[in-house]
């Protein structure tokens, strides 16, 4: 028995030798993936510890005082906070239920097209806006509809009177659902036509044969097959449902905007970077994470019973 156990492990290291000397070079590849992730993903998770104590910049953070769960009681208890917790579900809801399907529906009407130079062209148009940063949008936005903008201009044309629309509660959301729209849609179109790309030929054929129409071949083809990847972006997606970018919405909002934009990102920043409440601050972010944990989890559930190849795991 001990030398049947030995030679299966020498016969093991044996098999894991050879396949890191056949597929060293993929192993390289992934080293700087996995270095990014230890050190900005793994590493900071001890940082949460702060959340459970009265952190002082001068003290550290293992020398600082425990206070158990007194920075949750805090943020639970504070009189916006359910006004802020309002704003970021509903501003996640729009952003998953208006925004999502977008990229999905342009990559099914893209593959439609059959001249490969306007199809190229409309996707190089529609990706621009994603490699532009939000304060060159917040600022074009704010040009847009400004005073002098493009809006107030067709307005007064049009013989309306101009109107204050940055300032204005019920225009903030319209606003962010369109920016995020037009700023984001052309990447995970793309990332929906690498998944159609990669999609049987021979099943199109059959249905050819069949005398399947173009809308037919989409619709039986296409989109079942694309669902477990619109599904495992729909996961991802909500794995992050309550951390919506403090980026957007900090570019957009004003203080005439609060009562509907105010959102866990930009409390955080306000109360934890100018106020220096580090611990609160902490405590906030470890409830955004805590919800999308569990939102992941229940989702992923609900996936598999969808699809089989729906779910994350």
């Amino acid at each position: 028995m001990g030398k049947t156990k030995m030679k299966r492990t020498e016969a093991g290291s044996g098999n894991l030798k050879e396949h890191f000397k056949r597929n060293w070079p993929y192993y390289v590849m992934m080293l700087p993936g996995i270095i990014y992730l230890v050190m900005f993903k793994y590493i900071p998770m001890l940082g949460s510890v702060i959340a459970f104590k009265d952190y002082s910049a001068y003290k550290g953070i293992w020398d600082s005082a425990w206070c158990g769960l007194t920075n949750f009681k805090k943020l639970f208890t504070y009189p916006d906070f359910y006004k802020i917790l309002r704003n970021t579900v509903v501003l996640g809801l729009l952003k998953t239920v208006l925004t999502f399907p977008v990229p999905v529906i342009l990559a099914l009407m893209l593959n439609e097209l059959r001249n490969a130079k306007v199809k190229k062209g409309i996707q190089t148009i529609i990706c621009i806006p994603y490699f532009v940063s939000w304060v060159v949008v917040g600022g074009l936005v704010f040009d847009i509809f400004g005073i002098g903008g493009l809006f107030n201009n067709v307005r007064e044309f049009l013989g309306m009177s101009p109107l204050l629309v940055m300032q204005k509660e019920s225009w903030f959301r319209p606003i962010y659902v369109l920016s995020t729209i037009w700023k984001e849609s052309g990447w995970g179109t793309v990332v929906y036509l690498a998944a159609i790309s990669g999609m049987d030929p021979s099943l199109y054929e059959s249905a050819s044969i069949d005398g399947a129409s173009r809308f037919q071949k989409m619709k039986f083809i296409t989109f079942p097959l694309l669902v477990p990847t619109v599904l495992t972006l729909l996961l991802l997606n909500i794995g992050s449902f309550l951390t919506l970018g403090f980026d957007q919405v900090y570019n957009l909002y004003t203080p005439m905007t609060y009562s509907v934009a105010d959102i866990f990102d930009t409390y955080v920043f306000r109360v934890g970077i100018q106020q220096a409440q580090y611990s609160f601050a902490t405590a906030v972010g470890l409830f955004q994470s805590v919800v999308g944990l569990f939102m992941v989890v229940t989702f992923n559930k609900i996936a598999n019973k969808v699809s089989e190849d729906g779910g994350l795991w």
